[in-house]
């Protein structure tokens, strides 16, 4: 597979007729919970398992009749997540990237949406009735937003599934750029290099 490369937007949507555009929304909302009662969560950020076994984002391609990457979006959060994907929409202010290579001519675009955690977890609930579930999706996954004492466990041990094209640094680039992380940067962590 091509090595992916980022792109401007204004770019992207250039390439012309004969590319193939993908999108694809990082859900998240700030969470409250301690686990084990020392461990604050601080926000649910979902991911899902692909068919293939690779974690990815929930979205996917854009069709002929979307008429825009957002449409094409919310249309498969809807087929992959379910009905409670209705209660908001991904909107072009949600927009962080876009990068070529993850396929022969494919651009895939990447967004980042904030919801509340009542949204969020109905997404979780109304996931399983999807349309896609079982087929494309496997299931979701909360990312894991902290590191256990051993240095290791929590999202270091997460980075080292296997992820779809740009995922893993989609992941890392947002929880940077949104300031995710309890330290506001992934620079403290132990993180695998990817294979």
């Amino acid at each position: 597979m091509a090595r992916a490369r980022k792109v401007e937007l204004a770019e992207a949507l250039a390439l012309g007729p004969d590319w193939r555009h993908a999108c694809y929304a990082l859900l998240h909302a700030p969470d409250p919970g301690i686990l084990f009662g020392r461990l604050p969560l601080r926000y649910a950020i979902l991911m899902q398992m692909r068919f293939d076994g690779r974690l990815g984002f929930p979205g996917g391609f854009v069709d002929s009749q979307d008429s825009s990457l957002e449409d094409g979006l919310n249309r498969g959060l809807l087929e992959q997540l379910g009905e409670a994907a209705a209660a908001f929409r991904v909107e072009r202010p949600d927009y962080r990237s876009s990068h070529t290579g993850s396929g022969p001519r494919v651009v895939a675009h990447f967004y980042a949406k904030s919801l509340t955690l009542e949204q969020l977890s109905a997404v979780e609930a109304s996931a399983t009735r999807a349309k896609d579930h079982g087929l494309e999706v496997l299931g979701l996954v909360r990312v894991p937003l902290y590191t256990l004492r051993d240095g290791v466990g929590g999202l270091p041990t997460f980075l080292e599934n296997s992820f779809i094209g740009s995922a893993r640094e989609q992941l890392l680039e947002a929880l940077q750029d949104l300031g995710l992380l309890q330290s506001g940067s992934i620079s403290g962590l132990k993180i695998p290099a990817r294979h």
